[in-house]
């Protein structure tokens, strides 16, 4: 017969006395507790988090790689050289030094016209005259019929012909073949233009391109000594260059030297921002709008992991005594769960790579037409960048109160009231809570997004616990036992018996209702006010140039057409020559865009009362004060400007002068007429001025009709039809908008997740409270009547908090990051609170309704004694 060893027969090597290693035992709890749903909301919250962080990281990485790859394309060339009159042949001289191809091109605004035999239309055009070569980089496009596909060409326009948009053959009612009248000359069309590399932004660009070929434009006798005209010399490097990036860094070099040494006035290097700025300028809004609901994922995900490992390790403290009974030291218990942790945050983490990996895809087909469908791939960046975040949040916020498992005694098996848990050491809260900081301050790409974001979610933090604690302390004082409702009495006692939870409770609550608020009011308020700077009746015309004595007929002629509503303001060309009697030189300013200020000409107007949509920003508006000059804010900080600075400017050769009276704040995208500086007076007969006016004409077929009624009676103005350009500016915030209520879906589902966890941080105790309370004759009724005052009153506590808190970050970050004016309506503290009563009522439903359930002696026997 076989004998069965015992324990006392086996050698102290064998392996079933063999203690497990640290790896075994923390893969063994980790699979036990991914089975029991124990680390369920840990991950979710770490994912989401992850996932939001991680899809705007993709998107700016990809977004970034493509701007650097198409560079070039976008301006046409390796490197841009403007001015306002033709360059200097010492730029022609430095190219063909480091040995770089050349092309020219001439652009500025004029009105083309129809053969009267095709019936004399005529409309404003962006003309641009190309040398051969054009463009060097990028790719032009042209059809020969309208709605064909494009092709690429190599060529530029022939001699006598012109290529147009086909906006202009709509406009002019024309046909390819037809001549298209032009200044002095009559050019025909030979091809629609599909897609033009360089064709920038700017006043004008709104209007349809006609492009013709250098040595025509003499012809058209359009460029006059005092004409507006953009010179633009482009360069690039020869194909298979071994040395490309060296000779355009030269050539740049040379120009810069060039311009300071010589003064050449007028003369800039263009950069992309400065050529394609619509590009940058609205990606970088959406990307500050995304990168704020990133931030706000993030902030959300610590507070739900803080709240909810706390939770597990409470769940964890006999199991820990029991391995302390069992000899396991608390070494490798602290390893154990470390390493468990480490390991969820890496699955967590991974998991919200790869959704962040999906949901950026999504932002490429909604931004659709602002961003290139042929974006380069996405480097690993975002992605280790995103598992770092994830990682934090685990070890930063999790990890901490569940390492206090390895002190829990091996008494507490039979003392349960032993080795309960401590809160976190400060030092290492701080610690946790500066790194992840450093992180999300990373993220936001913006110091002023990230100070006011985090710092405003620290600072509510703070008020939000004294004002809770405060509010606890009153609790018995505002409810006397003798008089209220008995269920208003247990509540009210139930909460101040436990201030720590119910402080914690109201904090957690107000934390996830503040990022709730503050997403409902970015959408409804601070993407309105976005949208109210181009709004539906904004005007889409300007009409410059028009003369002191057509005034009158030309505003009776308006009311005529039903044009009501318009801004009208005298323009008066002028330089600024100096500053407190100093003469203006460019050099004395150390900025590329400070410089190109003082060379080039203001557009400068007067009247009595200040523009109503610009408003007073510094110092006071004082009417028909002969001296007094109102100046655009911006202009004042590129120049170093203050109140009380004397600025003198030459027009027309008259010098004028005055003194800074206020600052004006000037939304320069409102689609309204706007001024770097006004004289604040009514008449100022002295100075040659013409005028400027703004409306929004008559819709539809009416419109042709008055803008060729227009041009008719006043054929010297120039009318400017910014139709389109509103509608592609409100279709891109469409775009804009819809990409970022996708990605506030995960910080709605991680402010849940908050809710959730603040609602359910204190399941036990009230288990144990309502076990007691049960055995003593409370019935279940009473309880669930205790239980939704309990949740009612703090959820109306935290959402009151939360929307006065929304309302200041909100207001902050509207005017601060994204430059608009906005209030708080006052209505958002109270919906704030009902919205808190609900949410925490609906969120204490789904996790406490168990606790009423529960047999009274299986929860009074888990209790501690």
């Amino acid at each position: 017969m076989a004998v069965i060893p015992t324990p006392a027969a086996l050698p102290a090597s064998h392996p079933a006395l063999r203690p497990p290693s640290v790896f075994t035992l923390a893969w063994r709890q980790l699979l036990r507790d991914l089975r029991a749903g124990e680390l369920r909301l840990l991950v979710v919250a770490v994912t989401l988090a992850v996932a939001a962080l991680s899809a705007v990281g993709f998107f700016a990485d990809r977004l970034n790689a493509g701007l650097a790859r198409d560079a070039s394309a976008l301006l046409g060339g390796d490197a841009i050289v403007a001015s306002d009159q033709p360059a200097p042949p010492a730029v022609a001289a430095a190219a063909s030094a480091a040995g770089l191809a050349l092309a020219r091109n001439v652009s500025f605004p004029s009105m083309a016209r129809a053969d009267e035999a095709q019936g004399g239309a005529a409309r404003l055009v962006a003309v641009k005259a190309v040398s051969p070569g054009y463009p060097l980089r990028g790719s032009l496009r042209i059809t020969d019929a309208p709605g064909a596909t494009p092709r690429q060409t190599r060529e530029i326009p022939a001699a006598g012909t012109v290529w147009v948009d086909a906006a202009v053959l709509d406009s002019l009612n024309l046909r390819i073949g037809d001549p298209l009248l032009l200044g002095d000359a009559a050019l025909r069309i030979a091809a629609i233009i599909g897609e033009e590399p360089d064709r920038g932004t700017g006043f004008m660009s709104f209007a349809p391109r006609v492009m013709l070929a250098e040595g025509d434009l003499a012809a058209t006798a359009l460029v006059q000594p005092a004409s507006r005209v953009i010179y633009r010399s482009a360069v690039a490097a020869r194909t298979g260059d071994a040395r490309a990036k060296t000779a355009v860094r030269e050539f740049v070099k040379t120009v810069k030297a060039k311009i300071d040494s010589e003064g050449w006035r007028g003369v800039r290097v263009e950069s992309l921002e400065s050529g394609r700025p619509e590009m940058t300028q609205t990606l970088a809004r959406a990307q500050a709008f995304l990168n704020l609901v990133a931030l706000l994922s993030a902030l959300l995900a610590a507070v739900a992991v803080a709240i909810a490992s706390r939770e597990y390790a409470q769940r964890r403290l006999d199991d820990c005594a029991m391995l302390r009974v069992l000899g396991q030291s608390q070494r490798r218990i602290a390893w154990a769960y470390a390493l468990e942790f480490i390991a969820v945050g890496l699955l967590a983490s991974v998991l919200g790579v790869l959704l962040g990996l999906a949901v950026h895809g999504v932002f490429v087909a909604l931004l659709v037409g602002l961003v290139s469908a042929s974006l380069p791939a996405p480097s690993l960046w975002p992605a280790l960048f995103g598992i770092g975040v994830g990682l934090t949040l685990l070890v930063g916020f999790g990890l901490p109160p569940v390492l206090q498992l390895a002190r829990v005694p091996p008494l507490r098996v039979i003392r349960r009231d032993l080795g309960e848990m401590k809160a976190t050491s400060l030092l290492v809260l701080a610690l946790g809570a500066v790194g992840f900081c450093a992180l999300l301050l990373a993220v936001a790409s913006d110091p002023k997004l990230g100070a006011i974001t985090v710092g405003g979610f620290a600072a509510a933090i703070g008020v939000f616990a004294l004002v809770a604690w405060i509010a606890v302390s009153l609790l018995r004082r505002l409810v006397p036992g003798s008089r209220a409702p008995r269920w208003l009495v247990l509540a009210t006692r139930q909460v101040a018996a436990r201030p720590g939870y119910a402080v914690l409770q109201v904090s957690a609550l107000s934390v996830g209702l503040l990022a709730l608020m503050l997403l409902v009011l970015l959408r409804t308020d601070l993407v309105d006010s976005w949208r109210a700077a181009t709004p539906p009746d904004a005007p889409n015309r300007f009409v410059i140039n028009i003369q002191p004595e057509q005034s009158e007929a030309f505003q009776r002629q308006l009311r005529a057409g039903g044009v009501e509503r318009y801004d009208w303001y005298p323009m008066i060309r002028g330089r600024l020559v100096a500053i407190n009697d100093k003469p203006v030189r460019p050099e004395d300013f150390a900025a590329d865009r400070a410089q190109r200020l003082v060379e080039r000409e203001f557009n400068l107007s007067h009247a009595a009362q200040p523009p109503t949509h610009n408003p007073i920003t510094a110092g006071k508006w004082v009417a028909e004060d002969p001296e007094a000059l109102s100046v655009e804010e911006g202009l004042a900080a590129q120049l170093g400007l203050k109140l009380g600075d004397a600025l003198t400017f030459d027009i027309a050769g008259i010098q004028k002068s005055g003194r800074i009276a206020n600052l004006r704040k000037v939304d320069w995208g409102s689609m309204r007429v706007n001024f770097f500086v006004m004289f604040q007076r009514d008449q100022m007969p002295e100075l040659p001025a013409t005028t400027i006016a703004a409306f929004r004409a008559p819709e539809g077929v009416a419109a042709v009709a008055f803008d060729s009624a227009l041009s008719k009676a006043y054929p010297n103005i120039t009318n400017v039809d910014v139709s389109a350009s509103i509608t592609q500016v409100q279709r891109v915030l469409d775009q804009v908008v819809r990409a970022v209520e996708f990605l506030f879906g995960f910080t709605l589902a991680t402010g849940l997740v908050v809710l959730f966890a603040a609602v359910t941080a204190t399941r036990e105790q009230r288990a144990r409270e309502y076990a007691v309370m049960r055995a003593m004759g409370a019935g279940s009724a009473l309880l669930a009547r205790v239980q939704r005052a309990e949740l009612v009153g703090v959820g109306l506590l935290a959402g009151v908090l939360a929307a006065l808190a929304a309302a200041a970050v909100g207001w902050a970050l509207a005017r601060y990051v994204f430059e608009f004016s906005w209030t708080a309506s006052p209505w958002v503290v109270l919906a704030g609170g009902a919205a808190g009563a609900l949410l925490a009522l609906a969120a204490g439903w789904w996790g406490l309704r168990e606790v009423l359930r529960r047999p009274v002696m299986e929860t009074l026997r888990r209790a501690p004694e």
